[in-house]
């Protein structure tokens, strides 16, 4: 039987696998992220908050982006990923980086009058999403910008032959974060909720790849599955036969010089604060 993780921990947990894991991540994702930043209007000087901000990679190249005339206030519910930040801080200790152990669940956040707000796959996994929309607006003065990636179709995610193993474990990795009460395709509501909660959608993309083992961005749901089918045998959702079968399924298709792979489809919002 299924059970739930303890201690409010993450999906994939905080161990330093999971934060090395993280860190390809955000290497696979740093150009789409970066772009969205520039056409948001992030820039030199400015307050940004990055909100649940795991192990701080993004919040490192916001602060980048900010300079040492701007400030980023990073917040996240893991002590673990806020010491692994710190730690990294602590070699430009010029930069201007709050950071905040808060639980986006149930914690109240700051009132702050940032330029900016950045967040990606947040809103699926917290049980109340739109409530945590609404204290992201808090964050922000009218006018600032919101940038948000976060899944639309999970279940896009495919790999070409089709394989059923794969296809059950992706169901299997969704039903995982429904019983923590989170939804993987929490996109389809924020563009219904950004109205009504005090944003101005500026832009939509979705972003949705065919990819080969030889595509960086392969490496990144190649590694989800690499830390993620352990994980979930750990806590019982799929049994360790049915683990090693997508491990396999994963090397079957990087082998096949015709498979490939279709990512989980994900959408980008840039939404803009306004008046309340």
């Amino acid at each position: 039987m299924p059970h739930r993780f303890e201690g409010g921990d993450y999906v994939l947990g905080t161990e330093d696998i999971e934060i090395r894991r993280l860190g390809l991540q955000h290497a696979v994702w740093r150009a789409r992220a970066t772009d969205a930043w520039r056409r948001a209007g992030f820039t030199a000087g400015q307050h940004l908050v990055d909100v649940g901000c795991g192990p701080g990679y993004a919040t490192l190249d916001l602060s980048d982006i900010v300079g040492y005339s701007g400030r980023i206030t990073a917040m996240d519910r893991s002590r673990r990923f806020l010491d692994h930040l710190s730690a990294r801080l602590s070699t430009d200790p010029d930069r201007t980086v709050d950071l905040l152990e808060v639980d986006l669940d149930g914690d109240a956040l700051p009132v702050l009058s940032a330029d900016g707000a950045w967040l990606r796959w947040v809103f699926a996994f917290v049980a109340h999403p739109r409530e945590l929309l609404r204290k992201v607006r808090g964050l922000l003065r009218p006018g600032a910008s919101l940038v948000i990636h976060e899944y639309f179709d999970y279940t896009t995610w495919r790999l070409i032959p089709r394989d059923k193993s794969f296809e059950e474990f992706v169901e299997t990795v969704k039903t995982s974060w429904r019983t923590t009460g989170g939804e993987p395709d929490i996109g389809l509501d924020l563009l219904s909720w950004l109205p009504v909660e005090g944003f101005r959608i500026a832009e939509v993309r979705p972003m949705l790849d065919v990819i080969s083992a030889n595509d960086f961005m392969w490496q990144w749901p190649a590694t989800f599955v690499e830390v993620g089918v352990a994980r979930l045998a750990d806590l019982g959702y799929i049994t360790a036969e049915r683990a090693a079968g997508v491990s396999e399924a994963i090397r079957r298709t990087a082998d096949d010089p015709h498979g490939r792979m279709i990512t989980p489809g994900v959408i980008e919002i840039i939404g803009v604060a306004e008046d309340q």
